[in-house]
């Protein structure tokens, strides 16, 4: 008889270390947090896309179309939902966007304007949004004009930044 020598490892070694291997670094990717502000992008985005969408309904429809936070859809209402994380109001310590005046009641409670119209104009309730994820802020500013304008406060930078 022959004596094998061992040659590498079995598939169940193989497997099981693979497990463990995986748990072990899923462990450690649930401390870190690897978004870095993706619920406030995701949203943001989302915001972006439903103001533009208004816009264009507005225009083909003749009519004013409404752009709602956390309301149901209706024909002339695009609704917005805020994401998990995602809170209205700028954080304590984060100052106001470059040459905005201080608006005391989209400070903080995060809007002026629940409800932001567009007409097919191209003209808009001017309204300001302030929405933060616990660490970095967004402002959305919408003049009456119709111009759209989204900075972000960057925590790790400590500075405003165009979106």
């Amino acid at each position: 008889m022959r004596n094998r020598t061992n040659l590498g490892f079995t598939l169940a070694e193989t497997s099981v270390t693979l497990g463990i291997t995986g748990i072990l670094g899923l462990c450690g990717l649930s401390t870190l947090d690897l978004g870095g502000g993706l619920a406030l992008s995701g949203f943001q985005v989302e915001l972006t896309g439903s103001l533009d969408q208004a816009f264009h309904l507005a225009r083909a429809r003749g009519s004013n179309v409404s752009v709602v936070m956390n309301s149901p859809g209706a024909q002339d209402i695009i609704p917005l939902q805020l994401p998990r994380g995602v809170k209205w109001g700028s954080l304590p310590g984060v100052p106001l966007p470059p040459g905005m005046d201080p608006t005391v009641k989209a400070s903080n409670t995060g809007l002026a304007h629940a409800r932001i119209t567009v007409t097919p104009r191209r003209t808009a309730t001017a309204s300001a949004w302030f929405l933060n994820d616990g660490r970095d802020v967004l402002c959305m500013r919408l003049s009456g004009q119709g111009r759209v304008q989204l900075l972000r406060w960057r925590a790790a930078r400590m500075k405003w930044t165009r979106c």
